[in-house]
């Protein structure tokens, strides 16, 4: 199977699960990669594990243990390093989760963009923690979020499960040095 043979939607619903995953874990938490790989593929290999897996879920996310832990989330280094991985045949795309600093430009008169998401806090006071997923199904589809951290007073303010409320915000060109870093592999099969 090749990227082509899924839709652009079979991005989303990766990309939703690979929230749901990352929220699980919680907050102050390393960058996470996973592969996307055909849901065929692992439900040949394991089907007794996959035999309850909704049959219309196309892709299923494969977390990577590679990323080296001195890599900073937002780093060259790491979009550096994504650009440098050579994926087997199977994968046919990535998402990336990271934690980031967040300046939200439509909250102020500021010229910046939302393309700038500030990675040191004393350079932008009103940047907020928050989670960027980058995803891609090879070199035709992509999608980034944003999931900004609730504050203490929020969490105050809203209750017990307000930790829970899973709001994200998405956008056109969010992050494009994540996506194209997350792009290149598929470019550039065989590394650069």
């Amino acid at each position: 199977m090749t990227t082509s043979d899924f839709p652009p939607q079979a991005l989303n619903k990766s990309m939703l699960e690979a929230v749901d995953f990352i929220h699980a874990e919680g907050w102050d938490q390393p960058p996470t990669l996973f592969a996307l790989v055909p849901a065929s593929l692992l439900d040949d290999a394991m089907p007794e594990v996959f035999a309850e897996e909704d049959e219309h879920t196309p892709l299923a996310l494969v977390v990577q243990d590679m990323l080296p832990e001195h890599i900073l989330p937002g780093s060259e280094e790491l979009g550096e390093f994504l650009a440098s991985i050579v994926w087997p045949d199977q994968v046919v795309g990535a998402v990336l989760a990271q934690e980031i600093m967040f300046y939200d430009s439509s909250a102020s008169d500021s010229s910046t963009s939302i393309t700038d998401a500030a990675l040191d806090i004393s350079a932008v006071p009103q940047a907020r923690p928050a989670r960027l997923f980058s995803g891609v199904l090879g070199t035709y589809a992509q999608l980034t979020l944003l999931q900004l951290r609730p504050s203490e007073e929020e969490l105050a303010t809203k209750g017990p499960f307000a930790e829970d409320d899973i709001e994200l915000r998405g956008g056109e060109n969010i992050a494009p040095g994540v996506i194209a870093a997350l792009q290149y592999p598929f470019e550039h099969p065989g590394g650069y």
